[in-house]
């Protein structure tokens, strides 16, 4: 009798570790699925192109809506043309103030009514301020911030302009999402390294790459490879001679961007 209380109650231990196991291999293992909804190009005739980004992430425990582009009137007609559905959004992370990733913002909470807007600390408190008065609930991000279980923003990184990335836990690694890089891509990927471990596997959005040289594009990409990215999809401020250059070093695995382009990663 007791030989078979010990078998039944080892089935039950074995049942419950594999129900354990099962649920934690499911955190982020089905597919992410990145929509981006506003750039500087149109990767789709229907969406409309202007400067500016945004993305819709999907895929984890949470829908994640990232910046929300320049216009409200593009940022919209981007979205409808796209049948996105605004509604179902868990939380909108905004990368930092400027108007390039926040003219969308009464679209999104339109949309969703209290929904979780996480800023970057030195946001100016006019903006919170707004946003509560529209019915956001606002986050403002002293450091690393949980947006979900596989999903986290970096808090902002430094420099002059305040600014946050969005990291994504993968089984392959990270996936960091950008919106301008003001304090500087490396530095960006550096800090989400730092904050949820691992190494970075893809990197999708601004790089604010602009301004620099062609070898210091150069040994920007060299550090990229240094760190074990795989996939990037630069875009927006990046630059079009910068997104040359990732283009060239990533061939099949360069990203091409552009409203209307769904990146999907295994």
């Amino acid at each position: 009798m007791a030989r078979h209380v010990r078998i039944l109650l080892a089935a039950r231990l074995l049942i419950l570790a594999a129900g354990v196991l099962g649920g934690a291999a499911a955190v982020g293992a089905g597919p992410l699925r990145i929509t981006v909804l506003y750039d500087n190009t149109a990767f789709r005739p229907d969406c409309r192109a202007d400067w500016g980004f945004s993305c819709l992430i999907e895929g984890m425990e949470k829908t994640i809506l990232f910046d929300t582009g320049t216009k409200a009137d593009v940022f919209a007609s981007n979205v409808a043309a796209l049948r996105t559905d605004l509604a179902r959004i868990d939380a909108l992370v905004i990368s930092h103030p400027h108007g390039d990733h926040t003219g969308g913002l009464t679209v999104a909470l339109k949309a969703r009514q209290g929904l979780p807007v996480y800023l970057p600390l030195g946001t100016p408190s006019r903006l919170a301020e707004t946003l509560r008065s529209i019915g956001a609930s606002v986050v403002v991000s002293e450091g690393p911030a949980d947006v979900g279980r596989d999903a986290l923003v970096t808090g902002a990184v430094g420099g002059l302009v305040p600014e946050q990335a969005l990291v994504i836990r993968r089984p392959e690694g990270l996936v960091v999402v950008t919106g301008c890089s003001h304090p500087g891509v490396v530095a960006i990927l550096e800090k989400a390294r730092q904050v949820a471990g691992g190494k970075v596997t893809a990197v999708l959005g601004g790089f604010h790459l602009l301004d620099h040289t062609d070898e210091a594009v150069a040994g920007i990409v060299a550090r990229f490879r240094e760190l074990g990215v795989e996939k990037v999809g630069a875009t927006h401020c990046t630059g079009e001679k910068a997104i040359e250059a990732f283009r060239r070093a990533y061939g099949a695995r360069f990203i091409e961007m552009g409203a209307g382009r769904v990146v999907e990663l295994p």
